[in-house]
């Protein structure tokens, strides 16, 4: 029987072994940059960064708190292009004088992600930093430099490993790229 999801995957980008080694280095990277620390949080962005935290934080051995926040693009064509940008669901725990990790699945445009960093910072943490597990550079329109990468990918369209294609699939142990022949269809 097909799987749903084989409909819609031209390529397996990143499969599930090597994702769980890049995983298990950074936060092994992760443990002893933040040795130090007695107040560590990790802040995770919604929806699509959930699989990579909860595979992160468990090579992260050092004491840590989590939290979550959500935001969206909104504009015209491209969403995240638009710099419209709008927070959904905001962290709970206080950031102040803290060492602040965002952990976040893709960044793509950074107009999103660098909205977040900056509401972050106005709150006056004692470090904050970005983790990302996909990071575009091509197509960056804002500056913005992650502290941890899992990988650097080319411009394609990608699911799987917390990230959707339509709200589905996040459940996939793997990376794959979309074929976009079949959405068009």
């Amino acid at each position: 029987m097909e799987r749903a999801y084989h409909r819609f995957l031209k390529e397996v980008l990143i499969d599930e072994a090597t994702l769980q080694a890049r995983v298990e280095v950074l936060g092994k990277q992760i443990s002893l940059d933040y040795a130090d620390s007695s107040d560590l949080l990790l802040v995770c962005i919604l929806k699509g960064g959930v699989m990579f935290l909860t595979d992160l934080m468990r090579w992260i051995d050092v004491p840590h708190e989590i939290d979550f926040m959500a935001a969206k693009s909104y504009g015209h064509g491209v969403r995240a292009a638009s710099g419209n940008v709008r927070i959904e669901m905001d962290v709970t725990a206080p950031i102040a004088r803290r060492d602040v990790l965002v952990v976040e699945d893709i960044i793509d445009s950074g107009h999103t992600l660098h909205f977040v960093m900056q509401t972050l910072l106005a709150r006056q943490p004692r470090t904050l930093r970005l983790c990302t597990l996909l990071d575009k550079v091509s197509r960056r329109e804002v500056p913005l430099q992650s502290d941890y990468v899992g990988f650097e990918i080319e411009n394609k369209f990608v699911f799987g490993y917390g990230l959707d294609l339509d709200e589905r699939f996040r459940n996939l142990p793997f990376i794959g790229v979309v074929d976009e022949t079949v959405l068009s269809s």
